[in-house]
């Protein structure tokens, strides 16, 4: 009887890798849920360039209609109010990385009880979720300060934005930017509430998310302001928070709900370590005693990947034998891009929350 096995550099095994790599990746990535392809998704997946030629998705928004309107007696032919399309634009790029090992035909695989191979895997597949999450969060919290745009989805991070008569950005206390926030400024429910105040007034609404048939919106949390959320025992906020899961929304099928904190004022909270620290108004350093809180609503971010890397196999795959098959390299890489969403001048789904914390 034989036995089919898959080697290095086997078609099917690049491609099955691929797969299961990708996998990996999204089973630890704790913003995968935010991610779908229609327009209630607060990371909206742009599906035209996995279709054809492109290294650019151009995408619009066109803006509610303000004007007063007719009734009798007045002329309605020749008055009426022009369209206002606003645009945007997501580029992508190739994004990758490699990991080396001694190949199983050496010395070194025979002493530990490990596949370096799969070890490769691994690693690249803990790579990729650690720069995704790190790419959505310096580009919904608006960290200019990080340049490099292989920690910005290959796209520019624009700051948290302002337009005429509502803000994309409010701070704990009286503080006005992040420099001047003070110990007495940490992370309460109420900045929660004038998030989505400020989220649901204007003539630039944050659209919230249908999540079990109800309108939500979605905030994360540094681990500082998670704990200064937790400590803040004032009216036993901290048990009304916990206590939202089981209020008619059933959480095994909303993986949103999955990891999170609890629930305030229709706000699902999460928390991560990557949401980023304030930026100085003035010098445009880095801040390091605040933290930049965001709540999000639908197509707050978009994404797009390159032709071919559409369903389970959004990376390439290759594996190279080296110095007479005695090394290996493992490379996995994308054609992708991530950006924040801005019409106009103004984040689309992003309200910031900045507040003291020096963790």
């Amino acid at each position: 009887m034989s036995y089919g096995s898959f080697g290095v550099n086997d078609a099917n095994a690049v491609k099955l890798w691929s797969k299961f790599m990708a996998e990996a990746e999204r089973e630890s990535l704790e913003i995968a849920p935010l991610i779908g392809d229609d327009d209630n998704a607060i990371i909206h997946q742009k599906v035209e360039t996995e279709k054809g030629p492109g290294d650019a998705v151009t995408f619009n928004l066109r803006a509610r209609p303000q004007e007063d309107g007719f009734t009798e007696s007045e002329t309605a032919e020749g008055n009426g109010e022009a369209l206002s399309i606003f645009s945007d634009k997501l580029l992508i790029n190739e994004l990758g990385h490699v990991m080396a090992a001694p190949s199983e035909n050496t010395i070194d695989q025979q002493r530990v009880p490990f596949n370096l191979r799969a070890q490769c895997k691994n690693g690249l597949a803990d790579w990729w979720s650690d720069r995704k999450s790190v790419t959505f969060f310096n580009q919904v919290c608006g960290f200019t300060p990080q340049t490099n745009t292989k920690y910005t989805g290959l796209n520019g991070v624009t700051a948290p934005a302002a337009g005429s008569g509502f803000t994309r950005q409010i701070w704990q206390g009286s503080a006005t930017d992040d420099q001047t926030l003070s110990s007495n400024d940490p992370f309460t429910v109420s900045m929660i509430d004038r998030a989505v105040e400020v989220a649901r007034t204007g003539n630039s609404i944050v659209r919230p998310v249908n999540v079990g048939g109800k309108k939500k919106h979605v905030a994360y949390l540094s681990e500082g302001q998670v704990t200064a959320l937790r400590t803040d025992a004032t009216n036993g906020r901290w048990n009304d928070i916990t206590k939202y899961a089981y209020s008619g929304v059933d959480v095994s099928k909303n993986p949103i709900y999955d990891g999170s904190l609890g629930e305030w004022n229709n706000v699902i909270l999460r928390r991560s370590q990557d949401v980023t620290r304030g930026v100085h108004s003035g010098t445009g350093a880095v801040d390091s005693e605040s933290r930049r809180a965001v709540l999000l609503g639908a197509q707050a971010a978009g994404i797009a990947f390159g032709m071919k890397q559409n369903g389970p196999n959004k990376y390439r795959w290759n594996e190279e034998l080296l110095d007479h098959k005695r090394k290996l390299e493992c490379s996995a890489w994308a054609i992708w891009g991530l950006k924040k969403t801005v019409f106009n001048g103004t984040d689309y789904g992003v309200v910031v929350m900045s507040t003291y914390s020096a963790t």
